[in-house]
């Protein structure tokens, strides 16, 4: 098992703070949403929030690819949609490439041996 964690940030606006909240509740994530996650060697995803800062933890298989993940959700026109609508709630971080969301954090302190 891999663990990823990553870092977004949210328009810094508190209506759609909460709307992009709303969204991430158990009962109105998209099934489709779940079923892709679920599809792609993801384990357990979590997201937490500060202020307009996202940060999520994947834990998932050791064979899991995000250039696959990329790849599978872009041939998904249900996750497509999915992403275009939580494109109004996200904004990228400063050091974001051109089109890049969520980004890969480094690790730098971790206290098991």
């Amino acid at each position: 098992m891999k663990t990823w964690c990553l870092a977004l940030d949210l328009q810094d606006d508190p209506e759609l703070i909460e709307k992009y909240k709303w969204y991430h509740q158990r009962e109105h994530i998209w099934p489709e949403v779940i079923d892709n996650i679920r599809g792609q060697g993801i384990l357990s995803e979590r997201i937490y929030s500060v202020g307009n800062r996202l940060f999520m933890v994947l834990e998932t298989t050791d064979d899991f690819s995000f250039e696959a993940k990329a790849a599978r959700d872009a041939a998904d026109p249900k996750m497509q949609e999915w992403e275009d609508l939580m494109w109004t709630f996200q904004k990228p971080l400063p050091q974001a490439k051109a089109g890049e969301k969520w980004i890969l954090m480094e690790k730098i302190f971790d206290l098991e041996p």
